[in-house]
């Protein structure tokens, strides 16, 4: 276990606030009493930059017109810590608004109060495969799913054309169509200076085994197996994981098949390689639709399904989910939050009521993306999700995990000339065989 992860369970086991009894009927155990409502708004905050967060603004008037229920929103770009920092003080925010994946570091520090689902009105529009993924490993609820999304493939369809290939269908036409952009000039100015995956390479933040992810799902490889009853074993050494490096290795190792610098890009740096036109194909989420149609024009891309591996072509998905802190004491006020959230009203608004979506997809089967957007590409999204989309556990702290992950992959594609894909993988069943035992979670 890293420092940073044992300094954050010192702080959770400092927090012994007592739980209010929230959607549940019942507290935390604790013997303090229950946290009680002060008559102040209830405080939500949500992990939001500036256009999000404006969302989030108008969904909450709106929410306030409707309820009278006041509430004090934040978007707090940095907000893991900021939630230490109040976790310190024993005074969380009420509701927060944050990554599905988060659950289980958050229920490891003591963050959230148990959630009765049943409780929350229209529940039964939510897909129990949702309200799964918002157990802990005690097979309890701690979370509302609030947005969904998968990652997509999109694709230059001005430079596929005016080569005259085909849509991809599988993972070696989409290497052969990055080897053609990154060659044959598809820009025609001339010069040799497309590419053809852009590829967040970075070990920063566990960026490259987040983005292998789905590769390797679709050759029916996968970091670790979940055993059940909360337990969970490393598999990242599997034939079907080491097919799939190899290939996420040849990318790297073809000249001019992922951009310059891939090796040490995050998102941020990656990213405009395809926004700026000289990259072809990005694996990302829906979130860069608006960006990439104002910078490259909505005509000049397309989202497609996922080219296929040897086994599928499952994506990754993530989202959102609506969690209820510990030192919550507002009880009804936070039905009401929750319960306007997910409805289609809910749903609604936050996909349309500001700059930028802040619900992606709907969690709530009333609600069709598609038809919101009114835009044929949420529907690829959508489908995805439906049909061919797994996500990270949750109930366990991912993070490390995935940091594990993009730290071996990164060795293992940075040395082209070496044969260490095979011994790289048992490397990193070591490491995550490590990091699940001090989770107690290994099988």
């Amino acid at each position: 276990m890293d420092s940073k992860f044992k300094s954050r369970s010192r702080v959770a086991l400092a927090f012994t606030v007592a739980s209010a009894a929230v959607l549940t009927g019942c507290s935390s155990g604790s013997s303090a009493p229950a946290a009680t409502d002060d008559g102040q708004p209830i405080e939500v905050w949500a992990r939001a930059g500036t256009d999000a967060a404006t969302t989030y603004a108008a969904l909450f008037k709106e929410f306030t017109a409707k309820t009278g229920v006041q509430v004090n929103f934040q978007g707090v770009p940095d907000l893991d810590q900021q939630l230490q920092t109040r976790a310190a003080s024993k005074d969380l925010p009420d509701i927060v608004i944050n990554d599905s994946a988060a659950l289980g570091n958050y229920t490891a520090q003591g963050y959230l109060q148990k959630l009765d689902k049943s409780t929350v009105t229209g529940n039964d529009k939510i897909a129990d495969s949702l309200w799964d993924e918002a157990k802990g490993l005690d097979g309890a609820t701690y979370g509302v799913p609030f947005s969904r999304q998968t990652m997509v493939t999109m694709i230059r369809k001005d430079w596929r054309e005016k080569l005259g290939l085909p849509v991809p269908k599988t993972q070696e036409d989409l290497a052969a169509l990055a080897e053609a952009f990154a060659t044959k000039d598809p820009d025609g100015n001339g010069q040799a200076d497309t590419y053809g995956m852009t590829v967040p390479g970075s070990t920063e933040r566990g960026y490259l085994g987040w983005w292998a992810s789905s590769y390797i799902w679709q050759d029916g490889g996968s970091y670790l197996k979940d055993e059940g009853d909360g337990k969970f074993a490393a598999s990242a050494s599997s034939a079907e994981t080491e097919k799939s490096v190899t290939w996420i290795k040849q990318q790297f190792c073809t000249p001019g098949n992922t951009q310059p610098g891939a090796l040490t890009a995050a998102t941020s740096v990656a990213s405009p390689f395809f926004q700026t036109g000289k990259t072809g194909i990005i694996l990302t989420g829906p979130y860069n639709f608006a960006s990439f149609d104002t910078a490259l024009g909505k005509d000049k891309y397309e989202v497609i399904e996922a080219p296929k591996g040897s086994a599928d072509n499952t994506v990754l998905a993530e989202g959102e989910n609506i969690y209820v802190t510990a030192s919550n004491g507002k009880p009804d006020k936070t039905k009401q939050v929750i319960d306007y959230l997910v409805s289609a009203d809910g749903q609604k608004a936050g996909m349309t009521a500001g700059k930028q979506p802040i619900v992606r997809v709907p969690v709530n089967a009333d609600v069709d993306a598609a038809t919101v957007y009114n835009d044929p590409r949420w529907g690829v999204v959508q489908d995805a999700l439906k049909d061919s989309s797994k996500a990270f556990p949750s109930a366990i702290n991912f993070v490390p995990i995935k940091q594990a992950a993009a730290e071996a992959l990164n060795k293992i594609v940075s040395d082209c000339g070496a044969d260490n894909v095979a011994s790289g993988l048992r490397a990193l069943d070591t490491a995550i065989n490590d990091e699940l035992a001090s989770q107690n979670a290994k099988s």
